[in-house]
């Protein structure tokens, strides 16, 4: 089984440097890493550059320009050009625990999807691991551990055995592309992320809205794949459910009326997959 890596970035080369240091680092390689670049300037392309040439798997860089929040078309286009038959997703800010990718596939099952979290590290934590340091992985990291969207104490170490019982105990908790893995012939049934779903937010509970619709589960991913958050000022609307944002209506409607299918999707990107377009 062939493994692509996504890694999605905005103009912050720094933190993507040591984002893919962790992944050359890791116990099992991906079969390639393709960063989706939402409109990096050129210091992000010098960085890629610049590993590509000892990168221990094929490095590619996807970009397009910069016209605002556009992670759903930057990892469509990393969908589209990937080439294996598992895609993992990972934001350009999260330093990964060794097994990352070894954990992902432990858990890979046809008929499902995994969702995994993050280790929020604090301001002072991040800026430590930007100077080079090695991250922590375990309950007394310095993290924000009561915060809503980032992993709890009680899981921030790795156990493969609790994580494979938690697997198939309980579904996928919070849904969070920045840690997430499907087959890719699932995300191509549904046409990946929804590329009208523009600016913060969605997107991702969207996109797995229409797996779900289509007959996928989602499991969650505790004790495993565990992966350093760094911390930024967040651009999350202060109510993430408010119905008022155009992403949000897209979303319920996907939920309500049971769509699979987004027409706006990984089909548009004709030019990098390789067997043609999806189709409905």
């Amino acid at each position: 089984m062939k493994v692509s890596l996504i890694v999605l970035t905005y103009n912050w080369p720094e933190a993507l440097e040591k984002v893919l240091l962790s992944i050359a680092a890791q116990t099992c390689l991906p079969d390639e890493v393709l960063v989706a670049d939402d409109g990096s300037g050129p210091e992000t392309a010098a960085v890629i550059a610049r590993l590509a040439a000892d990168f221990p798997v094929p490095l590619r860089h996807l970009w397009h320009e910069d016209q605002g929040f556009r992670a759903a078309r930057a990892r469509n286009r990393g969908i589209a050009a990937s080439r294996g038959d598992y895609v993992i997703l990972l934001d350009g800010d999260m330093l990964v625990e060794p097994h990352f990718i070894a954990d992902h596939l432990m858990l890979a099952e046809r008929g499902y999807f995994l969702q995994g979290g993050r280790i929020k590290a604090t301001p002072e934590e991040s800026q430590r691991l930007l100077d080079g340091k090695a991250p922590v992985y375990a309950p007394w990291a310095e993290a924000n551990f009561d915060e809503f969207d980032g992993t709890r104490r009680l899981y921030a170490f790795r156990a493969p055995p609790l994580a494979r019982w938690k697997a198939r105990s309980r579904s996928g908790g919070r849904v969070m592309s920045c840690n997430m893995s499907f087959w890719r012939d699932d995300l191509l049934r549904v046409n990946g992320f929804d590329e009208r779903m523009e600016g913060y937010g969605a997107e991702d509970r969207e996109l797995a809205a229409r797996l779900e619709n289509a007959g996928l589960k989602r499991r969650a991913l505790k004790w495993a794949a565990l992966a350093a958050h760094l911390w930024h000022n967040s651009r999350s609307p202060p109510d993430v459910d408010d119905m008022s944002l155009p992403n949000n209506r897209l979303f319920h409607a996907t939920r309500t009326q049971g769509i699979t299918w987004c027409e706006r999707g990984v089909s548009q990107h004709v030019d990098l997959l390789e067997d043609g377009a999806p189709h409905a």
